[in-house]
C-alpha cells in the first residue's frame, strides 16, 4: 500500500527503506491514560481487519514530544519493527493513532517505513446535524456517529435544535417531538470529550421559531401571525420584550449544559422581519438595524454565560452595513450549498470586517432520498478552498432534514467524510476518486459496485432536469398526490417529465440490482448505512413510478388498476422498511407525520385502482 490514498489525507510522508508488518504479538505502550482509548480502537481494528498475522513481535509506542508544534499535530515514525506516534498533546496523539487505523483500513498488513508529519488546515472541523425537522437521533446513534467523525479527525459537533429539548420552564416546547433531555446532552458531551470532539450548543433564537410560535402561549411573540399559514409565523418579533425574555429563559437552561466556549444562536432566514409588527421601525431605522439590535441582545445573553456567539451570516450579508457595527467576537457562519453559491466569495467581506469566519457547505442530502452527491462534493471543495484562502477558523459541514427528514443518516456519511478530508488537508483530496475510497476503506467493499451505485443514486436529481430541487424532487414526488389541482402542477411531481422518470428507473434498476448486501460490513452502524442506501434507491424508483402515473392522470388516462395496485403495494412495503430503519437510529419523534403521508399515497392509489375520483 501507499500513504497517498488515505480517506483523510496526510500532509507529508518522507519514505525510508523497508516495510513494517503487523505481527501476531503487538506491544502497545503509552504512559498517558488518554492514549488507552485510541490504542484500544487500534487493537480492535487489528483483530477485525487482520485476524491472521505473521509470527513475531512489533511495538507501537505513543509518546509526548514538545517539539511537535500544535495541539492537534503529530509525527508518526514507521520502522521495520516498530511504530512511534509523537505528539505534544493528547489530541495530536489521538489523531496519530487514527492515521494508523486508517493505514490498516487502506492497505492491510504492511506499511511502508518513513515519517508522517501531519496537522490540520482548520482549527474547527465540524458537522452540523439537523435534529428538529422530524428526526431526533437516539443517544446511542449520536455516540456511534461521534466515534466515526473523530476517526475522520472531526473535532466539533453541533445539533440543530429548534424545539427538541425538554425545557423545565417551558414544558410545552418539544412535547410530541421526542426531545433531548439535559441528561442526554451531558452524556453525549462526555462521550465527545474523550474522542476530542467539542459539543457546541445550537438553538434557534430569531428565525425558524415556527414550532414554538405555533403553540397558543407563544403565538403572540411572532412578527407576523399567519405567515405561510402558520399560527405565529416563523420569526420572533424583535420589538416585543417577551421575545428576548423567552430566549433568556431558554438560554438559562440550555447554554450551561455545554463546556464549549462557542454557542450558535442561528438567527438565519428571518423571513417576516420588517413585514409585520416591526415594519414601522424598519422604515424608520432600516431593516438591518432592526435585525442588529436583536442580535446584540442575544450577544449580551451569550456574554452572561461566558460564551462566544456564533450566528449564520445570511442576513448580515444581505445588510452588509451591519458588519462594521457587529462586536468583533461574533463568529460569522457563512453558509451556501451550491458549488457556485453567491455567498461563498463574500467570505472575504466578513474577514475584512475583522470578524471570525467559519465556512459552512452542506451535504446536499436534504429534500433527497439519497443525496445530490456531485453538488455536495463540489460545494465542500470550493468552500474549503475559500476558507483556506481567507484564513477561516473552520469548516462546518451542514446536514439538514427539510420536509420531515425522511433522508437517512447513511446518505450523509459520505459527505461527512469528504468534508472532514477537506477540513484536515484539502489540497490533497482527490474528489474524483473519493467515493471509491469511502466505500473501500469505510464500508469495506472489495470492488466498486457500491461506489457505482452511490454515484447513480446521487445523480437522480440531475436526471430530472429541474431548475430547483426545492420545488421539484423525487423526495417530494414520493408522497405528492397523483391527482393535483392545476395550480399545484408547477411544483414537484407535476414537473417530472416521463422521459426523466424513465431515466431514473433505467439507471437505478441496473445499479440497485448490483448493490452488495451488508453482511460483510464490520459494524451494525455501517450495516444500517448500506440498508439505508438501498432503501433510498427504492424510494427514488417508487417516486419515479408515481411521477409516471401522475403524468397519465394529467393526460386524462387513468393507469391500469393492476399498475395502481402494484404502486400501492410497493409504497406499503417501502413504508414498512422506512419505519423500521427510522427506529433503528432515531426516536419516534415525527415519524407518524411521514407515515401519514405514505398512507395517504397508498389510499389514493388504491382508490384510483377501484375507479374512485
Amino acid at each position: 500500500m501507499t500513504t497517498s490514498n488515505l480517506l483523510i489525507p496526510i500532509r507529508s510522508f518522507t519514505s525510508t527503506s523497508g516495510v513494517f508488518r503487523w505481527r501476531n504479538d503487538v506491544h502497545m505502550v503509552s504512559s498517558a491514560e488518554a492514549d488507552q482509548l485510541p490504542l484500544g480502537q487500534l487493537e480492535r481494528d487489528l483483530l477485525s481487519y487482520l485476524p491472521q498475522r505473521e509470527d513475531g513481535a512489533v511495538d507501537v509506542r505513543v509518546v509526548r514530544d514538545a517539539s511537535v508544534a500544535g495541539a492537534e499535530a503529530y509525527r508518526l515514525t514507521v520502522r521495520p519493527g516498530e511504530v512511534e506516534v509523537a505528539a505534544s498533546a493528547d489530541a495530536g496523539a489521538y489523531y496519530g493513532v487514527q492515521t494508523l487505523r486508517s493505514l490498516i483500513e487502506a492497505g492491510g498488513s504492511e506499511i511502508p517505513c518513513g515519517v508522517i508529519e501531519d496537522r490540520p488546515d482548520f482549527a474547527r472541523r465540524g458537522v452540523y446535524h439537523d435534529c428538529s425537522r422530524g428526526k431526533v437521533p437516539t443517544l446511542a446513534t449520536l455516540k456511534q456517529l461521534v466515534e466515526r467523525l473523530a476517526h475522520w479527525k472531526i473535532n466539533e459537533l453541533q445539533l440543530y435544535v429548534e424545539n427538541v429539548f425538554s425545557f423545565s420552564k417551558h414544558p410545552a416546547i418539544g412535547k410530541g417531538y421526542s426531545p433531548f433531555t439535559s441528561e442526554e446532552m451531558t452524556a453525549l458531551q462526555d462521550h465527545c470529550r474523550i474522542h476530542h470532539v467539542e459539543l457546541v450548543g445550537s438553538l434557534s433564537s430569531f428565525g425558524h421559531m415556527e414550532k414554538i410560535l405555533q403553540l397558543p402561549d407563544y403565538q403572540h411573540l411572532g412578527e407576523m401571525q399567519g405567515f405561510r399559514d402558520l399560527p405565529g409565523g416563523t420569526t420572533l418579533c424583535p420589538l416585543d420584550e417577551g421575545s428576548i425574555e423567552l430566549m433568556a429563559d431558554l438560554y438559562s437552561e440550555f447554554i450551561p449544559l455545554f463546556d464549549a466556549v462557542d454557542f450558535n444562536v442561528c438567527c438565519d432566514e428571518t423571513w417576516e422581519l420588517g413585514k409585520g409588527r416591526s415594519a414601522d421601525e424598519a422604515k424608520r431605522v432600516g431593516l438591518g438595524r432592526v435585525y442588529l439590535d436583536f442580535l446584540l441582545k442575544l450577544h449580551e445573553l451569550c456574554g452572561k454565560y461566558g460564551k462566544r456567539m456564533n450566528a449564520w451570516a445570511d442576513i448580515v450579508l444581505e445588510h452588509p452595513e451591519m458588519l462594521a457595527d457587529l462586536p468583533k467576537d461574533i463568529v460569522m457562519l457563512n453558509w451556501d450549498y451550491a458549488a457556485d453559491g453567491s455567498r461563498i466569495p463574500r467570505s472575504k467581506e466578513i474577514v475584512e470586517a475583522g470578524l471570525p469566519l467559519v465556512v459552512c457547505p452542506g451535504t446536499n442530502a436534504w429534500i433527497s432520498n439519497g443525496s445530490r452527491l456531485g453538488d455536495a462534493v463540489a460545494n465542500v471543495a470550493r468552500f474549503a478552498a475559500e476558507g483556506r484562502q481567507q484564513g477561516a477558523e473552520g469548516l462546518l459541514n451542514t446536514d439538514w432534514g427539510d420536509d420531515g427528514h425522511r433522508n437517512p443518516l447513511g446518505a450523509s456519511l459520505h459527505s461527512f467524510a469528504h468534508g472532514a478530508a477537506h477540513s484536515w488537508h484539502g489540497q490533497a483530496v482527490d474528489d474524483a476518486t473519493f467515493t471509491e475510497r469511502f466505500c473501500h476503506q469505510y464500508l469495506r467493499q472489495s470492488d466498486d459496485r457500491l461506489a457505482s451505485y452511490m454515484r447513480v443514486l446521487g445523480g437522480t436529481q440531475a436526471m430530472l432536469n429541474a431548475p430547483s430541487h426545492y420545488r421539484v424532487s423525487l423526495y417530494r414526488a414520493m408522497v405528492d398526490p397523483l391527482v393535483q389541482a392545476e395550480a399545484d402542477t408547477k411544483d414537484s411531481i407535476g414537473q417530472i417529465a416521463p422521459e426523466c422518470a424513465h431515466a431514473v428507473l433505467d439507471n437505478l434498476t441496473l445499479a440497485l440490482a448490483d448493490i452488495p448486501n451488508s453482511n460483510g460490513v464490520r459494524d451494525e452502524f455501517e450495516q444500517l448505512t448500506i440498508r439505508e442506501l438501498a432503501l433510498a434507491g427504492r424510494m427514488d424508483m417508487l417516486a419515479a413510478r408515481r411521477a409516471l402515473a401522475a403524468a397519465d392522470v394529467r393526460a386524462g388516462q387513468t393507469p391500469p388498476a393492476a399498475d395502481l395496485t402494484a404502486l400501492a403495494d410497493e409504497t406499503a412495503d417501502v413504508s414498512e422498511t422506512f419505519q423500521a430503519l427510522w427506529l433503528e437510529r432515531s426516536k419516534p419523534s415525527r415519524l407518524a407525520d411521514n407515515v401519514a403521508k405514505l398512507d395517504a399515497a397508498i389510499k389514493e392509489a388504491r382508490n384510483l385502482a377501484a375507479g374512485g375520483a
